[in-house]
């Protein structure tokens, strides 16, 4: 163990994951869901913000590659537009952009129903004009087909707030262009629109290269998730989820057909995405969801990967096995090597990564920052050796932030200024945690972030329908792929790797709202059918008919969830 050192701070990781799965509709090259161009210009841009603004801070950003390629999609769209009139290929981005607004009551109807999607305290009700407008389009929506003539200056004014909430904090204090437009406040014109959506373009061009500035600078590092976010350890074994839920009702198919082919597909298919967007090649991973597994922890280090992070539960429950567990354990918050392995392993500090994901939205900004802080300190006060602490504070990067007032701008600005000062704690990276000595785990009890326990993606009776029509889809692949050319496979192989994100299984179950389920549900099935035709086959029958219906509520949306069953 060396000399016991209590006089270096203790290290913290902040590690922020960015992610969106495609909402491309395949068949159509619309986007179904704008949710990536809107998490860009809000959170993406403020989160770069933060850390430019204070070069003391450092924190670990991690991407998804199907989230680097639509942010490339849709800068390249708007900046077509602007440039020559090219379509847009997001209705609600478009009906920004284009100088008439849609001509169709049920159209125009579905656009004031959009531009309701927002939190109401703080990115509608925060505005007057906003909410004055907010107000009427929910009379809209209580009485569809009315007759109630939808103006063309109430929908350019509604379309045109709900872009201005959701740029970020950052943008709306330093954009001369948008401070004029939020003063306005109403009867936008087809200049003011337009305006705007050069700003949107801007910020859409810029967050891949402000990213790859501030690694080039040192103060953060870059990581990345295997190509279309799957849940690895469940594609190289949909048993394994009984590592961790040894009563877990599993699909009919006892197996994902090709599954440990298919995880370093993804693996390697991330690793290029990522290397072309940033010009260099990773050092660590957050597998998707923190999803892990001796298999998996074996690809990535394979894969060249010199650290990869899970959920604290995934430690408790690997720690129990091994019987190395102790409460409290001095020695929990270290890197840890797997088996035969050398890859550095960290875990999520749970509690206080569901502070920031589910409580601090509440508390004053200060109050918050000086809460966890207190955390940190009680850790460091426990810490057998501080020269070999490591605390990882692991979470969404952008579902969190609209809950917060001013977009998290008042917790984030304090957070980082009061870490980057603190004398008993220092902001580093994995990749410089990477170098401590590391605890050695026999095996890791499979499971992800989320309870410990592959729960929120199989096991339930829709997620596993979802996976039975994935294996289905995979067998059809297996026996049609070697007939194609070699484009056409790649076209094939690519979007079976979309059919395979987690996000589709995520949002299945009765527990989820109904609909955004439906949502999901119905451009899960687009993309199996999509899948079909790029491998010159009839999709079945049954893939014409929803099978997950929701119904639940879940807090956040059910776009987040706490590490730890509450």
């Amino acid at each position: 163990m060396g000399t016991h050192n209590q006089e270096a701070p203790v290290k913290v990781v902040l590690c922020w994951h960015m992610h969106q799965p495609s909402y491309l509709d395949p068949c159509s090259g619309e986007y179904r869901l704008p949710w990536t161009y809107l998490h860009a210009t809000k959170d993406y841009v403020d989160m770069a913000a933060h850390l430019e603004a204070i070069p003391a801070a450092r924190a670990v950003v991690n991407f998804s590659p199907t989230l680097i390629e639509q942010i490339a999609d849709y800068a390249e769209q708007v900046a077509g537009h602007l440039r020559d009139g090219r379509p847009i290929h997001d209705p609600l981005l478009r009906a920004l952009a284009d100088p008439t607004l849609p001509e169709d009551a049920c159209d125009r109807e579905r656009l004031v129903h959009w531009c309701l999607r927002a939190n109401e305290a703080h990115l509608i009700e925060r505005w007057t004009a906003f909410a004055t407008l907010a107000e009427l389009g929910r009379w809209v929506k209580k009485h569809p087909g009315s007759g109630l003539d939808i103006s063309d200056r109430f929908l350019a004014d509604l379309v045109t707030w709900y872009h201005l909430a959701w740029l970020g904090e950052s943008v709306r204090r330093s954009d001369a262009r948008v401070k004029r437009l939020m003063e306005k406040a109403r009867g936008f014109t087809v200049h003011d629109r337009r305006e705007l959506l050069v700003v949107i373009g801007e910020l859409l061009k810029g967050v891949i290269p402000r990213y790859r500035a501030l690694a080039e600078a040192g103060q953060v590092e870059l990581s990345v998730t295997p190509y279309a976010h799957p849940i690895l350890p469940l594609l190289q074994d949909l048993t394994s989820v009984t590592e961790a839920w040894p009563d877990a009702p599993l699909p009919t198919a006892s197996r994902y057909p090709g599954g440990a082919e298919r995880a370093r597909w993804h693996i390697q298919r991330g690793l290029t995405v990522f290397e072309e967007a940033f010009g260099f090649r990773p050092a660590g991973c957050w597998p998707a969801e923190g999803s892990v597994s001796d298999a998996t922890l074996a690809e990535l280090e394979a894969a060249g990967f010199a650290w990869a992070a899970s959920g604290g539960s995934v430690l408790d429950n690997s720690l129990t096995e091994a019987g190395m567990k102790v409460d409290p354990d001095p020695e929990w918050h270290r890197a840890y090597t797997v088996g035969e392995g050398s890859m550095r392993c960290f875990f999520r500090d749970d509690g206080l990564s569901d502070l920031i994901g589910f409580e601090y939205a509440d508390w004053h900004g200060d109050d918050a920052v000086a809460n966890l802080v207190g955390h940190l300190e009680t850790i460091v006060s426990h810490c057998a050796d501080r020269g070999q602490a490591i605390i990882p504070i692991i979470l969404d990067g952008e579902n969190a932030w609209e809950h917060y007032p001013a977009n998290g701008w008042y917790f984030l600005s304090a957070l980082y200024r009061r870490l980057a000062d603190h004398p008993e704690l220092e902001l580093t990276t994995f990749a410089e945690a990477a170098e401590l000595p590391a605890r050695h785990l026999p095996r890791v009890v499979a499971g992800s972030w989320v309870w410990g326990t592959f729960s929120t993606w199989i096991g339930e009776r829709e997620k596993n329908r979802g996976w039975e029509l994935l294996v289905e889809a995979k067998q059809a692949f297996d026996g049609a792929v070697d007939g194609l050319d070699p484009a056409a496979r790649e076209r094939a192989e690519v979007q079976l790797a979309i059919c395979e994100s987690s996000d589709w299984f995520w949002w299945f179950g009765d527990y989820n709202p109904s609909g955004i389920v439906s949502e999901f549900d119905h451009l899960y099935r687009l993309q199996l059918i999509a899948l079909y035709e790029r491998l010159g086959l009839d999709p079945p029958e049954h893939l014409s008919h929803a099978f997950a219906h929701g119904g639940g509520a879940q807090a956040r949306g059910g776009a987040m969830q706490p590490g730890r069953s509450q």
